[in-house]
């Protein structure tokens, strides 16, 4: 799938943005998680000369568990490397519809484009807006997050 990347930066906040527009009460969570996530720097420092190459587009809520773990975590690599993040936050699912898992809005249309199932869900395009990769929820082949980009990146 190919992305237009300046609708999707008027449709999403930047990862700085999204932590600080979060409700009191998760932001704290996320502020937590943020603070005691330990980088690995060896995989920075192969991230951070490609970084710009890149844009990671998250589908997140403020009431994910998964999502207080991994944004945070995100917003760390992107801060040490200049990793391009941008936010669809605000999902809800629609529990009154079975057939749609979430709500539109105030989920943004972008979940049924994207084929949004579970969050967090990430994906990586490169600059020409090619999707190269995907992260679901806390679904890790790698020890840390920052190595599962590394590796996405490096098999594109």
């Amino acid at each position: 799938m190919n992305i237009d990347r300046a609708q999707i930066e008027k449709r999403t906040v930047s990862i700085d943005q999204y932590l600080l527009t979060l409700d009191e009460r998760f932001r704290e969570k996320f502020i937590t998680a943020k603070s005691t996530y330990q980088l690995k720097q060896e995989t920075i420092e192969q991230l951070r000369p490609i970084a710009g190459e890149y844009v990671i587009v998250v589908f997140s809520a403020a009431w994910c568990k998964d999502c207080a773990v991994i944004v945070p975590a995100l917003a760390l690599v992107s801060e040490a490397t200049g990793l391009e993040v941008r936010i669809f936050g605000g999902l809800k699912k629609d529990v009154l519809n079975p057939s749609c898992k979430w709500r539109i809005p105030p989920s943004p249309p972008e979940v049924q484009t994207f084929g949004v199932d579970k969050i967090p869900l990430l994906i990586v395009f490169n600059r020409q807006g090619l999707e190269i990769g995907r992260i679901i929820e806390k679904a890790f082949h790698r020890p840390t997050l920052e190595d599962e980009l590394s590796d996405i990146i490096k098999t594109s």
